[in-house]
């Protein structure tokens, strides 16, 4: 008695909690501005509470309190008081710290704290509730999409961040495309001319599709450029992220270099690609291409020889490796015309790709897609902002710790082919041409043009064995003709520059009366469907091997053993 609560709210709520933790049921008498009466749910139960306002003030006050039991309590697992907000309020620090938080969980963990039976529906509801409190709902999250791209701006000058709706009297959100000022500055400056093109669809409330456009760093790590949130997967959604992405490099280079692109090449790509960048070399996803490869032929050996064929330095290698195949099946020929080598196949693919052959940001783009499931868009974008913000500090840290001219994957990479190099015999035919003598081949390389007869050096960016034994005989060292994308310089410039934290959104509604849609743009047309959506699981290379295929030792024909050999 004498006990004061904030408002009425407040006391309820408190009443609840006491409720169920001493397991018994209230019934509530009269509930208004002014008193809050309550009982015991039990018939004859004497348990009787009021809580009456105070005269002049907001709070509220309890004047009578019987607070003895005759009644047995609750003997169920089931509780009145255990309602969806209960359960919201129950779980929020937990949902703060884990979005992936699951229903089921939730239901478990009520049951083993509170003693309480929950229902499926009762968590989920009460997660949904939870997850609109911390970070608001999806729709107000869309229509905040506007004041977000201008805090972007504010706080990271220089900076592409852009959104569009579609026009229509519904003003429903369609495209949104950011790429920081830091990011920019990285790629163009310190990053190799190669960017990697992925895609992965959304399964929150609205769906849609995250597209990723990203880099490679120095020492062999991705560097996100642009992300954008499209509202479906289409010819003109990803024309218009190309077209974003050209006009920021167009922007921010004086000579824009000829990129090499690797994706999946869908159709929707090829288009965006061939529109904006006409003169890139558009590669295959080498991931893409072997699993297409292995899950038609499921032969282990087809599978090695057609790998031998994609590391084929020159066409005649290549051809020779391509004939192995045809002998084993015929229909590897068609499949080559599909999936044309000119794609990917290293013997004659034009750009350069510097080692790199499967687009290695889908691991990255999936693992984001699995923590933003449940977050509206701003959020979704602010995780990947604060991740790939930390990838910076930890890699510019590192960069700075570094005190050799190359960074370590390619300082490695040298170092063996120095070794490499001593048992090779070197004939120096002019001040810049070397013929490299060995017991398997001879090779030609020109210091000049940075070129080997092998190819290994035009196509890695670092000298190869060949190179490195023509250097050393002239007395040059080796690490100063790597590609200067591969040096401690090149690298600390990539991280120089510093990604800002955007403000808390509280602070946003200073800049609402510089976005003329700010309160008008609402969430795109499409919606996920009803029911439990489909978990698509990402398939590693070492995850799928193709069944070994059995060949006989008479006849050597494949499908069957010797023992079971009808030939004569």
């Amino acid at each position: 008695v004498g006990q004061e609560f904030p408002d009425v709210d407040t006391c309820r709520r408190t009443l609840k909690d006491i409720a169920i933790a001493l397991h018994f049921e209230i019934r509530i008498v009269k509930s208004d501005r002014s008193r809050f009466i309550a009982k015991c749910s039990k018939e004859g139960c004497p348990w009787r509470i009021h809580v009456a306002k105070c005269p002049g003030v907001p709070t509220f006050t309890i004047r009578t309190l019987n607070g003895e039991h005759s009644c047995e309590g609750v003997q169920s697992l089931h509780h009145q008081q255990a309602s969806v907000g209960w359960v919201a309020r129950s779980v929020v620090s937990r949902v703060k710290h884990n979005p992936q938080y699951k229903p089921k969980e939730i239901l478990q963990d009520i049951k083993d704290q509170h003693g309480v039976a929950v229902s499926y529906m009762q968590a989920w509801r009460g997660k949904e509730r939870s997850m609109a409190a911390l970070h608001g709902t999806y729709e107000e999250s869309f229509k905040l999409l506007p004041a977000y791209c201008e805090q972007i701006k504010k706080t990271n000058p220089g900076s592409v961040a852009s959104v569009v709706a579609t026009g229509t009297a519904e003003n429903s959100f369609q495209r949104l495309f950011v790429s920081y000022r830091a990011a920019i500055y990285g790629f163009v400056n310190g990053c190799r001319p190669l960017l990697e093109l992925e895609r992965v669809h959304l399964k929150g409330k609205y769906l849609g599709t995250l597209i990723c456009a990203a880099a490679v760093d120095a020492d062999d790590s991705l560097f996100p450029l642009a992300v954008a949130v499209v509202d479906a997967e289409s010819d003109e959604n990803y024309v218009w992220f190309m077209s974003e992405l050209r006009k920021l490099l167009g922007v921010n280079t004086e000579n824009m270099p000829r990129l090499t692109i690797l994706s999946e090449r869908t159709p929707e790509m090829v288009l965006a690609v061939e529109t904006h960048f006409p003169n890139a070399f558009h590669g295959f996803c080498l991931r893409h291409v072997s699993e297409n490869f292995r899950d038609t032929f499921k032969s282990t050996k087809l599978v090695n020889i057609f790998w031998n064929a994609v590391y084929a330095l020159t066409a005649d290698e290549f051809e020779s490796r391509v004939s192995e195949m045809a002998r084993i099946s015929l229909d590897v020929l068609p499949w080559l015309h599909h999936f044309n080598p000119e794609l990917w196949a290293v013997a004659y693919f034009g750009g350069v790709r510097y080692g790199h052959f499967t687009v290695t940001v889908t691991e990255i783009l999936y693992s984001w897609a699995l923590e933003c499931h449940e977050l509206p868009i701003i959020q979704t974008m602010e995780l990947v902002r604060l991740q790939t913000s930390a990838w910076y500090d930890d890699r510019r840290a590192k960069a700075m710790r570094l005190t050799s001219v190359l960074v370590p994957s390619a300082e490695k990479r040298v170092s063996e082919a120095v070794s490499d190099a001593r048992c090779y015999r070197v004939l120096r035919a002019n001040e810049v041409e070397f013929e490299i003598v060995s017991t398997e081949r001879t090779n030609i390389v020109d210091i000049r043009s940075r070129a080997c007869s092998c190819r290994r050096w035009q196509l890695y960016g670092l000298p190869c064995a060949h190179a490195a034994a023509a250097l050393i005989s002239c007395g040059h060292d080796v690490h100063l003709f790597a590609e200067h994308c591969f040096t401690v310089r090149s690298y600390r410039e990539t991280y120089s520059q510093t990604m800002h934290p955007i403000p808390d959104r509280e602070l946003w509604k200073e800049a609402a009366g510089e976005c003329p849609d700010f309160s008008e743009l609402g969430p795109p047309k499409t919606r996920r469907p009803p029911g439990r959506p489909k978990k698509k699981v990402l398939r590693a290379e070492s995850l799928k091997r193709p069944k070994r295929v059995v060949q006989c030792g008479r006849c050597r024909m494949l499908g069957h053993s010797q023992k079971k050999c009808t030939q004569p």
